[in-house]
């Protein structure tokens, strides 16, 4: 539930642009590193100090600053500050509870994207803020933990493959952008392995414990829209805004991710969808229990109602009843009942009732 509600209340008065960690407490050190790489050279830093980043001489043209931890906000107060960066994206870099959005700022670009992963101990999915700064010739990415889904592209910078290394940090702004939702695929297809399972589980054994799973997934399901569904409206205008910032060329790559997106929300909507069938099954299924039950307890009270009426009869305390001197009296009066039972069942199976 903490998730879904996040308490802002520490920026209450407080001026635009004040910088305020919302976010879960984290006491971690703040960790940067460097890629500088143009067509031909590569080089890659791990620094200790934020002061390393400013005294660190650019001597190749593209430059990714990667910052891991944006609890210590003095850390980035001083990035904003050496790279000009306006005191409303510091704000939301240190509120991680932005949804995602662009904003252009003339000499940059500030972007906000969700992260997600699957936490396999608490069997949960997390989103994980991550903020982008584009500049001209240098990318600055914040994320909150280590950790993250850009492996793939640091690869492909650090051997040269792809067209990382030919184009600007825009195409590097993309690649982040579609490692990001390549990411939801995955996420989505552990979420689809559970649905499969829990279907057939749902067959096999209707139990209480499966509609609280059912009741938990359609929440996780919600959960994901909220991360997602903004993503699709940053790439539609990254893709249509025409930033300086932003080629031509790239646009083209930005279109196919936001292609992508939209296949991420429409498996999402169908999960929502298979999971409020699920429930209505669920329910159908129980019902359908309930029923044959309650159907054999009524064929059950059907048999001993006429056999109850001729025991009461013949219980009653009257002296003149003939049949209670007679010598067979008793055989024959278990011999109708029971020949009772017998027309009772087959009329029943007659009707398939049984």
């Amino acid at each position: 539930m903490p998730r879904f509600i996040r308490k802002v209340s520490r920026k209450a008065g407080l001026p635009p642009g004040a910088l305020v960690h919302i976010g879960k407490e984290r006491t971690e050190k703040v960790l940067v590193s460097i890629m500088d790489f143009d067509h031909d050279n590569f080089q890659e830093t791990n620094l200790d100090t934020i002061d390393d980043i400013f005294s660190r001489e650019q001597h190749f043209p593209l430059r990714w600053i990667n910052i891991t931890g944006v609890h210590q906000v003095d850390f980035i107060e001083k990035i904003g500050k050496h790279f000009n960066i306006h005191p409303l994206s510091l704000e939301d870099i240190v509120n991680t509870g932005q949804r995602s959005k662009v904003e252009d700022y003339d000499h940059y670009l500030y972007l906000v994207s969700r992260m997600l992963y699957f936490d396999e101990s608490k069997g949960e999915f997390h989103s994980e803020q991550i903020s982008i700064v584009l500049g001209e010739g240098f990318l600055i990415s914040f994320q909150e933990i280590e950790g993250d889904v850009f492996n793939g592209v640091r690869e492909r910078i650090r051997k040269g493959r792809g067209r990382i290394r030919h184009s600007g940090c825009d195409y590097l702004a993309y690649s982040l952008l579609d490692a990001i939702v390549d990411n939801y695929f995955v996420v989505l297809g552990i979420f689809g392995d559970k649905i499969e399972w829990l279907d057939e589980e749902l067959l096999e054994n209707p139990s209480p414990e499966i509609s609280r799973m059912i009741h938990e997934m359609k929440r996780e399901m919600i959960y994901l829209r909220k991360q997602v569904w903004p993503l699709r409206e940053v790439l539609g205008n990254l893709s249509k805004a025409g930033s300086v910032l932003v080629k031509e060329s790239t646009v083209i790559y930005l279109r196919d991710v936001y292609d992508h997106t939209i296949q991420v929300m429409d498996t999402i909507e169908s999960y929502r969808d298979i999971l409020s069938g699920m429930m209505d099954n669920y329910l159908l299924v129980v019902s359908t229990k309930m029923n044959e039950v309650m159907k054999l307890l009524t064929i059950i009270a059907t048999i001993f109602i006429p056999i109850t009426f001729v025991v009461g009869l013949y219980g009653m305390n009257f002296h003149y009843m003939p049949e209670l001197e007679w010598r067979w009296g008793y055989f024959a009066v278990l011999a109708f009942m029971l020949c009772m039972v017998v027309f009772m069942l087959i009329c029943f199976k007659r009707k398939n009732w049984l």
